[in-house]
C-alpha cells in the first residue's frame, strides 16, 4: 500500500515524464493535474508551453515513463539514474554529450563511446599518467579506465584479458582500440624499448591496407582484427600477434559513390613521380577504374603523400626490407594495371583481350609472368571430365568476372602476406605469461540492400550479444551472492534461437553449402530450400510480401531483410585455377611465395585470415581452399568466442552520432538505433529487473541524514539505515539490505530524493519565515525609533522658531529708528551739496566767458605778426636767389675762356719745357710758402675761435635778456592756454595708460599660460622618463625571466641526464648480479687508471680490499665497476663540461642580449630626446615671439614716455605734473613686470638646457665605451664650464698630476736606493770573486798537500763568516719575535680569547633536537690539525662502518649532523697532505659508489635523507677547504689553514653534485610513491568540514574511497606526513634552503594530483567541494605559516588549485561574472578553466548548472590569451634543485671520534 501511494505521489503535479515523439524520439513534459487510478487522460505541457492530453489505454493502463530529477542528468553511469529506461539513456547521454562536450559514458560494464568527429586533447601522456593505477570508478570514463582495468585485472589475478571493441563503421572503433594499445604500450614499458613502437607502427599499416573511406567514415576499417598484446611475468609487453577477420575484397575492384578503394592504391598514384616508383609506370588515381569508380580521390584534410612516408617508415620499423616493401607496391600496381584490362567480345560465346594500352604487358612485366598464358587463360577457363580436360571459351562477363576476381585474390594473399609479416616481426621467442586481446569489430549492420557480408557480420554479433548477456548476468549474480541479497531469476533475451537458426544443422549455412555443392545451385533455389525448411517454424525467419528472393532474420537488435542474390557465389569464393598456376610460375620471388601455401599443406597459424570473405586464416592448405566461406567463418567465429571466454572481457561500444559528421550534434533515431543494437539498453534491461541503485551505507546516511531524527541516529550506520528505511519506504521488496551495501529498485532512489527535497523545501521556509519575521520586526523597531526622533526634533525645531521670530521683531523695530534717521539726515546733507555745486559751476560758467573772449583777441593779434613777418622774409629771398644766379653766369663764362686758353698753350712742347725750368726751386719756395701759410692759419683760426667764444657769450647774454622780455611778454597769454592743453594732454595720457594696462593683463595671461605650459612640459617629461624607465625595466625583467627559464630548462635537461645515468647505472649493476648468479668469478685483479689528481702524476690507482663477508661482496662489485665507474665519471665530466660551455654560451647570448637591450634603450632615449628637442624648439619659438612682443611693448612705452618727457619739457610749471608723475611710476612698474617675466622665461630656458644635459650624460653613461670616449664639443665645455665644474675639474686634475709625480719622484729615489745597493753589493761580490780568483791561482802555485791545507782553511773561514753573519740576523728576528709577541698579548688583553671565541662558534646553530639535549664539542688539541691517519688495509674497513652498516637514526640522534662526511674529508685531507693520489682518488670512488650500493640497497625516505645531507656537506668541505678565494673568504685563519695543498678536486667536486641530484630526485620519487594514494582522498574525497559535502547517488563503477574509512587518508595524515618528512630533513642536517626546494617540490605534486583529479572527475565539481577544497589549501598554508616557509615557493605553486577552487565558487551567470573569471584565472589554462565550467555539477537541487551561452562567452573572452593547450598538470616534473654553497663553522680539530663508532684504527694528527 505503502509502495503504490509512493507511486501514485510520483505522478503529481509538477512530475516530468517522457512521450514518443516522431522527430526527437522523446520528448519531455509537465504534468498540469495529478494523476488518480482510473483516469485515462494525462494532462500535460510541454517544454515549449503547449498544451496536450496524453491518452492512457484503459484496459492496460501504462503510464508514460518518469523523467530522473536535474540533479541526476549528466551522471558517469548511466545505472545511477534512479529510473533506468530508454528516454532516460538517451537523454543523459546528449545531455553528456552535447552540452559537456564529454565523449564517453558508463553503462555497467559497458563504455559507450560517442565519436565527436572532431580532435580533443584527452589523450595526450598527462590523461595517460592520470589514469595509470586508478580504480575504474574513481576518474570520468575513458577508453584509459578501461585500459587500465584490463593491465591491473591482469597483474593482479594473473588472468588473460579481452577489450571488445564494436559499432558500425564511422563509431570510432578503430581510434578506440588504437588508444587502448598506445596505454599499454605507455604504461607497460618492456625490457626492449622497440616493441611498444612496433605495437603502435602495424596500425598505419593495417589502415593503408585495410581502411578506406565511406559515405559514412573516411577512415572505415574493411576488416576486423583481434590483437593479443604478450605480457611476461613483470607484465611488460615482450610482443603481440594480430588475427584479422572478414576483408571486405570487393572493394578492390568495386566502389560506390562518394567512396574510395583500399588507402594504400592512391598512396601508390600520388608516388608515381618519384624515382623510385617509375617503373611502376602508374598515374593518377583518375586513370584506373580500381579507383576512381567513387569519383572522390580526396579525402579533406589528409595528405597521401605524408601518408605514405609514414607507411614505409612503419614498415622499415617493423623489419620489412626496402625490397620487399618495393616488391609489395609491385603488386600493388600490377592489381591495378590489371583492372584496366579490357575485354572484347569475339562472337557470342567467345571473347579476346584488346591490350591496345599495354596494361595487361605491365601487368605481366610487373609480375613476371608470361603474357600469353595470361591473355589465354583470362579468356578461357579448362573443364575436366572423367575422359579428358576441355579449354572452354568463356563471354566476356564471364572474363571480366574472373579478372576481378584474380585482382581480389592477388590482394587477399598480399594482405594474408602483411598481416604474417606484422605477426612476425611482433612475435617473440619467449612465451607470454598472459595478454590483453583488443577485439576490433564492426558492430549490428542493417542497409536498404544486404548481403551475405551483412548476413556474416550479424552472425558475428549475434554470438558476441550472447556472450555479453551471459558475462552481464553472471556478474549480477556475483554481486548479488557477494552482498547475500536473495536470489531471483532474472528474465533477460536470450538470442540462442537465432544463433541456432543460423549455425545450427539444418541451418542457413548448412543449407547454403549444401546449395554450392549442387551442379545447378543459384540463389532461387537456396531462398526456395529456406522458406521450405523454416517458414512458420522458426519464430526469427520470415518471408518478405513482395519478394521470392529474400528472407528476414529477427535479430536481437532489429529485423534484417537480406538479399539472395550472390550469396552463392561469394560462399564459393571461386578463382580460375590456371590463372593461380600461372602466377604460381611466376619469376617474382614474393608473388610466387605469395601462393606456396596452396601447393604445400603447413601447420596452422594464428595469423590473419585472407579476407572478408575468408575468416580467421593465413596460411592453409589447398585443399582448405575448397571449403566454403560459410564454414571458414563459422569455425573462425568459434575459435573466438573460445578465446573470449577463457578471458575477462571488458567492452566499449561506440555510437555513430549523426550521419553528417557534424562535431558535437546527436541525431535521436541514429543514437537510438544503435544503442538497441549494441546491447546497451539490454544492459539497462537487465540492471532495471534487478536492484540497480546501489548505495553503501555510509553513503546512505550520508545523503539522507535529513530525512532522520535524532533519536534514530544510532552508532551502528547499518542499524541507522535499517530503521530510517523501514519508516519511509514499507514495501521491503523495494529495497534489500546487503553486507555493505543497500539495494534499491528502480525508481526507489527518485521516491527517497523527492522526500529529501520536500524535506529540505521546508526547512527553507521555516527558516525564511523566522528570518522575515526577524526582518519585520527590525524593520518596524526602526521606524518607531525614527518617529520618536523626528518628533523630537520638530518640537524642539518649532521652539527655535519663536524665539527667532521675537528676536527679529524686536530687531526689526530698533531698525526701523536708525533707519529713518539716517534717511532726514542724508537728505539734508544732499540738499546741501546741491546748492554749494550750483553756486561753484555758475561762478566758474562766468570765467570761462570772459577766458573765451581774451584768448579770441588774443590769437587774432599772434596771426597777423606772423603772417606780416612770412610776406616780408618771401620777398628777401626772392631778390637774393636771383642776384645769385647772375653772379653764377658771368663767372661760368669767363672760366670757360681761361680754359680754352690754358689747353692751347698745354699742346705745345716748348710749354712743357719752361714749366720744367725752375721746378725744383719752385717747389722748395712752395713749400715753404706753404708752411707759413699753414702757421698763419693756425693762429687766424685761435684768433676766430676766441672771437667766436666772445661771441658766443655777448650772444647768450642777449638771449638771456631776450628771453626774459618774451617770458614777461608771454606770461599771461601762456597762462590762458595751458588749462586746455593740459586736458587733452592728461585724456590722451590716459586712454594710453588704459591700453598699457589693457597690454599688461594680456602679457600677464601670456606668462600664465607659459608657465602652465611650462609645468604642463615638466609633467610630460617626467613621465615620458617614468614610463621609459619602467618599460626598459620591465623589458628587462622579461628577458631575465626568459633567460632564467632558460637556465632552469638546462639544469632541468641536465638532472634528466643524471637520472637517465643513474637508471643505466641500476642496469648494469641489475645485469651484474644475474652474471654474478650464473658464473663465479674469480678474485679481481688490482685495476690500472689514469690519475688527473697528483702533483706528481703516477701512473696507476691501486684498489682497496674490505673486510668482512658484505664488505667483501661491496668490494668485489666496486672492484668490478671501478673502470665502469671511472669512465661514467670522465662522460659525466664532459658532459659537464659541455654543459659548462652551454653555459658560457647561454651567458654570451645573454651579454648579447644585454648589450642589444642596452643599444635599443639608447635608441629609445635618443628618440625621446628628439621629440623633447622638438617640443623644446616649439617652446623657444614661443619665447621668441613673447619676447619680440615685450620688445615692441618696451619700444612703444619708451617712445611714450619720450613724448610725455618732451610736453612735460614744454610745460614745467604745468598743474598736471603729479599725475604725470603717477603715469610715469605705473609705466616704471610693467616694464619691471615685464623684465621679472624674461626672467622666468630666461629660467624655464636654463632648466631645459639642464635638463638637456643631465640625459646627455645619462646616455653617455649607459653607453658603450666607444661613446664615452668622443671629444666633447665646445658647446659641451661651455654647458660644463656653467657652474664652475669645469674649473673645479682642471683643478683636480692638477693634484692628481702632482701626486702623482711626488710618487713618481719617491719611486725614483728608492729606485735609485735599490741600484747603488746592488752597485755595491756588486762590488763587494766582485772583490770577493778577485779574492777567490787570486788564491786560487796562489794555490795553483803551491804543492798538493798544502794546496788542500789552503782551501780547507779559506773554506773554514768563509764558512766562519757566514755563522756570525747568520747569528746576527737570528738576534734581530729574535727581538723581531719578541716584540710581536708584547703586541700580540696587548691584543689579546683588548680583545678577548679568539680560541674561545671560535669554540663558540664551532657549535652547529641549526642542529633540531627535539629532546632538548646539548651537543658539546671539546676544546681542541694543541697540535691537532684537522687530519685523521688509516692504513690503506683499513679503507674498507672504514667504509663498511661510516657508509654500509651506519643506521640514520643512530647518528642523527647521539652525533652531529654530517658526522660521516666530516669523518670521510678529515681523511681525505690526510691523503692530500701525504700527496697520496691513489688513496685520494681510491677513498673518494669507494665512497661514492658505497653510498650509491646503499641507496640501491635501503630506499627508505630516512636513508635517502640522512645521505643527501652527507653528501651535500662532503661538497661543501671540499669547496670551503678547496682554497678558492670565492669559498674561503667565509673561512676563519683557522680554517683556511686547513686548506687542501695538493689536489686540485674540482672534478669530484662535480661528480659529487651530480651525486646530490640524483640523492635529491630519488628522495622525490620515494616521497611521490608515498604522498601520490593519500592526496586525491584527503584533498578531494575525505569531507573535512561536516555537513558540506553532498553526495550524489552512484552507479555499479563504485568510487573506492569516496568517504573515510580505517584505511582512508586525511588532510591530516598528510601534514603529519609532511611534518615527518620537514624535521627528519632538519634532524640529519639539511641545508634549510635545500628545504626549502624540497617543500616546494612537494607542494606542486599535491596541487597537480589533486587539479588533475578534479579534471578528470565530475562529481568533485560543486560549489560545496571548491569550498572543502580551499579549506585544506588554508590548512597547507597554515603548516607553511608555522614553519615560517613562506618565502619558499611552495605557497605559488598552489595558485592553479585555489584558483579552481575560486573558480567552483564564484558566480557563473552574467557576463560581468565572465570578465571576473578571466580576470581571476591567471594561472589556469583555457583549457582547464572551460574544462571545470563543463564540469561543475550542482549537487543539490539548489545549485544551477553552467549554461552553454556562459561557456562560449568564458571562450571568447580567453581566445586572446597565448599559452599551452595542456589540459593536465605534469605531475612528474621535478624542479631543477641547486646546491648553494653553505660554509660549515665547525671547526675540523675540535671534532672526536665517537667510541660508539668503533673507529679506533683511525688516528687524529
Amino acid at each position: 500500500m505503502q509502495s503504490a501511494m509512493a507511486a501514485l505521489d510520483l505522478y503529481s503535479k509538477c512530475s516530468r515524464v517522457w512521450i514518443p515523439d516522431t522527430t526527437e524520439v522523446w520528448r519531455s513534459a509537465d504534468l498540469t493535474a495529478d494523476y488518480s487510478p482510473g483516469d485515462t487522460v494525462l494532462h500535460l505541457e510541454l517544454e515549449d508551453g503547449t498544451e496536450l492530453e496524453y491518452k492512457l489505454d484503459p484496459k492496460n493502463v501504462v503510464l508514460p515513463p518518469l523523467r530522473n530529477p536535474d540533479i541526476l542528468v549528466g551522471e558517469n553511469d548511466l545505472t545511477a539514474l534512479s529510473y533506468l529506461h530508454e528516454p532516460a539513456v538517451l537523454h543523459n547521454l546528449r545531455v553528456r554529450f552535447t552540452d559537456s562536450k564529454l565523449i564517453y559514458t558508463y553503462c555497467g560494464i559497458i563504455l559507450v563511446a560517442i565519436n565527436p568527429y572532431e580532435s580533443l586533447q584527452i589523450y595526450g601522456a598527462d590523461i595517460i599518467n592520470a589514469y595509470s593505477g586508478q580504480n575504474m570508478g574513481d576518474m570520468d570514463p575513458h577508453i584509459f579506465a578501461v585500459a587500465e582495468e584490463a593491465y591491473k585485472q591482469m597483474a593482479r589475478d594473473e588472468k588473460n584479458q579481452s577489450i571488445i571493441v564494436s559499432g558500425e563503421s564511422g563509431a570510432g572503433k578503430t581510434v578506440s582500440a588504437k588508444y587502448a594499445m598506445r596505454y599499454f604500450a605507455t604504461v607497460s614499458s618492456s625490457a626492449e624499448a622497440s616493441v611498444e613502437e612496433k605495437v603502435l607502427a602495424s596500425s598505419p599499416i593495417m589502415e593503408a591496407i585495410g581502411n578506406a573511406k565511406t559515405t559514412r567514415n573516411d577512415n572505415s576499417s574493411r576488416f576486423g582484427k583481434y590483437i593479443e598484446i604478450g605480457f611476461d611475468r613483470k607484465h611488460h609487453i615482450i610482443g603481440a600477434n594480430m588475427r584479422t577477420y572478414l576483408l571486405e575484397k570487393s572493394r578492390v575492384v568495386f566502389q560506390a559513390s562518394e567512396e574510395r578503394n583500399y588507402h594504400i592504391f592512391y598512396q601508390l598514384c600520388v608516388c608515381a613521380h618519384l624515382p623510385e616508383f617509375e617503373h611502376l609506370k602508374l598515374g593518377s588515381a583518375d586513370d584506373f577504374p580500381y579507383t576512381n569508380q567513387g569519383r572522390s580521390p580526396l579525402i579533406e584534410g589528409v595528405n597521401d603523400l605524408r601518408e605514405m612516408q609514414a607507411t614505409r617508415k612503419a614498415f622499415s620499423l617493423l623489419g620489412i626490407t626496402e625490397t620487399h616493401q618495393m616488391g609489395l607496391f609491385q603488386i600493388l600496381s600490377a592489381i591495378l594495371h590489371l583492372g584496366n584490362v579490357e575485354v572484347k567480345e569475339r562472337g557470342s560465346s567467345s571473347c579476346a583481350i584488346s591490350d591496345e594500352n599495354g596494361h595487361l604487358a605491365v601487368f605481366c612485366d610487373l609480375t613476371e609472368v608470361s603474357y600469353e598464358s595470361m591473355a589465354h587463360w583470362l579468356c578461357h577457363k579448362k573443364l575436366k571430365t572423367a575422359t579428358e580436360t576441355l579449354n572452354k571459351p568463356v563471354t566476356r562477363m564471364e572474363a571480366v568476372n574472373g579478372r576481378d576476381a584474380l585482382s581480389k585474390h592477388i590482394y587477399a594473399k598480399l594482405f594474408s602476406w602483411i598481416v604474417g609479416q606484422v605477426n612476425k616481426a611482433l612475435s617473440t621467442s619467449s612465451k607470454p605469461h598472459s595478454f590483453i586481446g583488443v577485439l576490433d569489430i564492426y558492430g549490428f549492420e542493417t542497409f536498404e540492400v544486404n548481403s551475405f557480408e551483412q548476413f556474416c557480420i550479424n552472425y558475428a554479433n549475434e554470438k558476441l550479444q550472447q556472450q555479453f548477456n551471459m558475462h552481464v548476468f553472471k556478474l549480477e549474480q556475483e554481486e548479488y551472492m557477494k552482498e547475500q541479497i536473495p536470489w531471483t531469476l532474472i528474465d533477460f533475451y536470450d538470442n540462442q534461437p537465432c544463433i541456432n537458426l543460423i549455425e545450427a544443422k539444418m541451418g542457413l549455412l548448412d543449407l547454403l553449402d549444401e546449395e554450392c555443392t549442387m551442379p545447378k545451385g543459384s540463389d532461387d533455389s537456396w531462398a526456395q530450400k529456406l522458406y521450405n525448411t523454416h517458414l512458420k517454424k522458426s519464430a526469427h525467419f520470415e518471408k518478405p510480401r513482395m519478394s521470392n528472393k529474400a528472407f528476414i532474420i529477427q535479430h536481437f537488435a532489429d529485423k534484417v531483410e537480406y538479399q539472395c542474390d550472390g550469396f552463392l557465389e561469394k560462399n564459393k569464393d571461386t578463382v580460375n585455377e590456371e590463372q593461380i598456376n600461372v602466377l604460381k610460375a611466376s619469376k617474382f620471388t614474393l608473388l610466387a611465395e605469395l601462393f606456396q601455401d596452396e601447393e604445400t599443406p603447413t601447420a596452422p597459424s594464428t595469423t590473419a585470415p585472407s579476407g572478408r570473405a575468408k575468416f580467421g586464416r593465413t596460411t592453409q592448405s589447398f585443399r582448405e581452399h575448397k571449403k566454403s566461406v560459410g564454414l571458414q567463418f563459422r569455425n573462425s567465429l568459434h575459435l573466438l568466442m573460445d578465446t573470449l571466454n577463457a578471458t575477462t572481457p571488458h567492452y566499449v561500444r561506440c555510437i555513430k552520432p549523426n550521419d553528417l559528421k557534424a562535431p558535437f550534434m546527436m541525431d535521436p533515431h541514429r543514437a537510438v538505433q544503435q544503442l538497441r543494437a549494441c546491447g546497451v539498453l539490454e544492459t539497462i534491461r537487465i540492471s532495471a529487473a534487478g536492484f540497480p541503485s546501489r548505495w553503501t551505507y555510509q553513503e546512505f546516511f550520508s545523503r539522507y541524514r535529513v530525512l532522520m531524527k535524532q533519536k534514530d541516529i544510532l552508532s551502528d550506520r547499518k542499524l541507522t539505515c535499517q530503521s530510517v528505511l523501514e519508516r519511509l519506504v514499507q514495501d521491503k521488496d523495494k529495497y534489500q539490505f546487503g553486507k555493505s551495501k543497500i539495494f534499491f529498485r528502480a525508481g526507489q532512489v527518485a521516491y527517497l530524493e523527492k522526500l529529501r527535497a520536500d524535506k529540505l523545501r521546508k526547512a527553507c521556509i521555516h527558516i525564511q519565515k523566522t528570518i522575515r519575521c526577524w526582518v519585520a520586526r527590525k524593520k518596524y523597531l526602526r521606524i518607531r525609533q525614527a518617529a520618536i526622533t523626528i518628533q523630537r526634533y520638530v518640537r524642539g525645531h518649532q521652539a527655535r522658531c519663536l524665539c527667532h521670530t521675537l528676536r527679529r521683531t524686536r530687531a526689526a523695530v530698533i531698525f526701523q529708528k536708525n533707519i529713518r534717521m539716517w534717511a532726514t539726515r542724508r537728505q539734508y546733507q544732499r540738499q546741501k551739496a546741491a546748492a554749494i555745486l550750483i553756486q561753484r559751476l555758475l561762478r566758474g560758467y562766468a570765467a570761462r566767458l570772459e577766458y573765451k573772449q581774451l584768448v579770441c583777441e588774443r590769437k587774432a593779434l599772434l596771426i597777423q605778426r606772423w603772417v606780416r613777418g612770412f610776406l616780408a622774409r618771401w620777398r628777401f629771398r626772392r631778390i637774393k636767389r636771383a642776384v645769385v644766379y647772375l653772379q653764377c653766369c658771368v663767372r661760368r663764362m669767363l672760366a670757360r675762356r681761361e680754359l680754352k686758353k690754358l689747353k692751347i698753350e698745354a699742346r705745345s712742347v716748348e710749354h712743357y719745357k719752361k714749366l720744367n725750368v725752375g721746378m725744383e726751386n719752385k717747389i722748395m719756395q712752395l713749400q715753404r710758402k706753404l708752411d707759413e701759410q699753414h702757421k698763419e692759419n693756425r693762429e687766424l683760426s685761435e684768433r676766430i675761435s676766441e672771437v667766436e667764444t666772445h661771441n658766443a657769450a655777448e650772444l647768450e647774454k642777449l638771449n638771456l635778456q631776450l628771453k626774459t622780455l618774451q617770458g614777461s611778454e608771454e606770461e599771461a597769454r601762456q597762462r590762458t592756454d595751458q588749462v586746455t592743453s593740459l586736458q587733452e594732454e592728461l585724456e590722451l595720457v590716459r586712454q594710453e595708460l588704459e591700453r598699457n594696462k589693457e597690454m599688461v593683463a594680456e602679457l600677464n595671461e601670456r606668462n600664465t599660460l607659459l608657465k602652465s605650459e611650462k609645468d604642463e612640459m615638466n609633467r610630460l617629461i617626467q613621465e615620458q622618463e617614468k614610463q621609459i624607465i619602467e618599460k626598459l625595466e620591465s623589458t628587462h625583467q622579461a628577458f631575465t625571466e626568459h633567460l632564467q627559464a632558460q637556465l632552469n630548462e638546462e639544469h632541468f635537461r641536465y638532472q634528466n641526464l643524471l637520472t637517465e645515468h643513474l637508471k643505466l647505472e641500476e642496469h648494469y649493476a641489475d645485469l651484474k648480479s644475474e652474471k654474478e648468479a650464473a658464473e663465479e668469478f674469480s678474485k679481481p685483479a688490482h685495476n690500472r687508471a689514469d690519475s688527473g689528481y697528483s702533483s706528481s702524476q703516477s701512473e696507476s690507482i691501486h684498489s682497496s680490499e674490505l673486510t668482512g663477508s658484505e664488505v667483501s661482496s661491496l668490494g668485489r662489485q666496486d672492484a668490478g665497476q671501478m673502470a665502469a665507474d671511472v669512465s661514467l665519471l670522465l662522460k659525466l665530466q664532459r658532459r659537464v663540461s659541455e654543459l659548462e660551455k652551454e653555459k658560457m654560451d647561454l651567458q654570451s647570448e645573454m651579454d648579447t642580449k644585454e648589450e642589444q637591450l642596452q643599444q635599443e634603450r639608447t635608441k629609445e632615449l635618443e628618440e625621446c630626446q628628439r621629440v623633447l628637442v622638438a617640443e623644446r624648439d616649439y617652446e623657444a619659438l614661443k619665447r621668441q615671439e613673447l619676447e619680440s612682443d615685450n620688445k615692441k611693448l618696451k619700444k612703444d612705452l619708451q617712445e611714450l614716455r619720450q613724448s610725455l618727457s618732451k610736453g612735460a619739457g614744454s610745460k614745467v610749471t604745468s598743474p598736471g605734473g603729479q599725475a604725470y608723475n603717477v603715469l610715469l611710476e605705473q609705466l616704471n612698474s610693467t616694464n619691471e613686470e615685464l623684465d621679472v617675466r624674461k626672467e622666468e622665461v630666461l629660467i624655464l630656458r636654463s632648466q631645459l638646457v639642464s635638463q638637456k644635459v643631465f640625459k646627455h650624460k645619462e646616455t653617455a653613461t649607459e653607453g658603450d665605451s666607444n661613446d664615452s670616449s668622443r671629444s666633447p664639443t665646445f658647446h659641451d665645455l661651455h654647458e660644463l664650464n656653467e657652474d664652475g665644474e669645469l674649473w673645479m675639474a682642471y683643478e683636480s686634475l692638477k693634484e692628481t698630476n702632482r701626486l702623482l709625480v711626488s710618487q713618481l719622484q719617491t719611486q725614483g729615489q728608492s729606485h735609485e736606493k735599490e741600484v747603488e745597493g746592488m752597485k755595491a753589493e756588486l762590488q763587494q761580490l766582485r772583490a770577493e770573486l778577485d779574492q777567490q780568483q787570486q788564491m786560487f791561482s796562489d794555490s795553483l802555485e803551491l804543492p798538493q798537500d798544502a794546496r788542500i791545507q789552503a782551501s780547507l782553511q779559506h773554506e773554514i773561514s768563509r764558512l766562519t763568516q757566514q755563522n756570525l753573519d747568520l747569528l746576527e740576523q737570528m738576534g734581530k728576528q729574535d727581538k723581531m719575535i719578541r716584540k710581536l709577541k708584547k703586541h700580540l698579548k696587548i691584543y689579546v688583553k683588548k680583545f678577548g680569547e679568539p680560541e674561545g671565541v671560535h669554540i663558540e662558534q664551532s657549535t652547529p646553530e641549526n642542529m633540531i633536537d627535539e629532546s632538548g639535549r646539548t651537543v658539546s664539542i671539546a676544546r681542541k688539541e694543541r697540535d691537532f690539525q684537522g687530519m685523521l691517519e688509516y692504513r690503506r688495509e683499513d679503507e674498507s674497513k672504514l667504509l663498511k662502518i661510516l657508509i654500509i652498516e651506519l643506521k640514520p637514526r643512530g647518528v642523527a640522534v647521539n652525533l652531529i649532523p654530517g658526522l660521516p662526511a666530516y669523518i670521510l674529508f678529515m681523511c681525505l685531507r690526510h691523503a692530500d697532505y701525504a700527496n697520496d693520489d691513489q688513496r685520494v682518488s681510491t677513498l673518494l670512488n669507494s665512497s661514492i659508489n658505497a653510498i650509491k650500493n646503499v641507496l640501491k640497497k635501503k630506499g627508505d625516505f630516512e636513508t635517502i635523507s640522512f645521505w643527501l645531507a652527507n653528501t651535500c656537506r662532503f661538497l661543501h668541505c671540499l669547496r670551503q677547504y678547496s682554497g678558492e678565494e670565492a669559498y674561503t673568504k667565509h673561512n676563519t685563519p683557522r680554517q683556511n689553514k686547513h686548506c687542501l695543498t695538493n689536489f686540485d678536486l674540482s672534478e669530484y667536486r662535480q661528480v659529487l653534485s651530480d651525486l646530490a641530484i640524483q640523492i635529491y630526485q630519488q628522495l622525490i620519487r620515494v616521497i611521490e610513491n608515498i604522498l601520490h594514494p593519500m592526496i586525491a582522498p584527503a584533498m578531494l574525497e575525505q569531507e573535512t568540514i561536516q555537513g558540506v559535502m553532498g553526495v550524489k547517488p552512484t552507479g555499479m563503477r563504485k568510487r573506492t574511497t569516496s568517504f573515510p574509512e580505517e584505511t582512508s587518508y586525511t588532510l591530516e595524515s598528510i601534514l603529519k606526513q609532511l611534518d615527518g618528512f620537514y624535521y627528519t630533513l632538519l634532524q640529519h642536517g639539511n641545508d634549510t634552503e635545500l628545504v626549502r626546494q624540497f617543500i616546494k617540490q612537494q607542494f606542486y605534486v599535491i596541487c597537480s594530483v589533486t587539479l588533475n583529479n578534479l579534471l578528470l572527475r565530475k562529481d568533485m565539481c560543486s560549489w560545496s567541494k571548491g569550498l572543502q577544497i580551499r579549506y585544506n589549501v588554508c590548512q597547507l598554508e597554515e603548516w607553511l605559516l608555522d614553519k615560517e616557509l613562506q618565502g619558499s615557493g611552495a605557497r605559488e605553486s598552489l595558485e592553479p588549485l585555489i584558483q579552481a577552487a575560486q573558480l567552483l565558487q564564484i558566480k557563473k551567470k552574467s557576463q560581468d561574472d565572465a570578465d571576473a573569471i578571466c580576470t581571476m584565472c591567471t594561472a589556469l589554462t583555457n583549457e582547464q578553466i572551460v574544462k571545470i565550467l563543463s564540469l561543475y555539477t550542482p549537487v543539490n537541487e539548489f545549485e544551477e548548472r553552467v549554461s552553454i551561452s556562459f561557456i562560449k562567452s568564458i571562450q571568447t573572452l580567453l581566445k586572446d590569451r597565448k599559452e599551452s593547450s595542456q589540459l593536465l598538470m605534469d605531475a612528474k616534473i621535478i624542479f631543477p634543485v641547486t646546491f648553494p654553497f653553505s660554509p660549515s663553522t665547525v671547526a675540523l680539530e675540535t671534532i672526536q671520534l665517537p667510541s660508539s663508532l668503533n673507529l679506533s684504527f683511525l688516528t687524529r694528527v
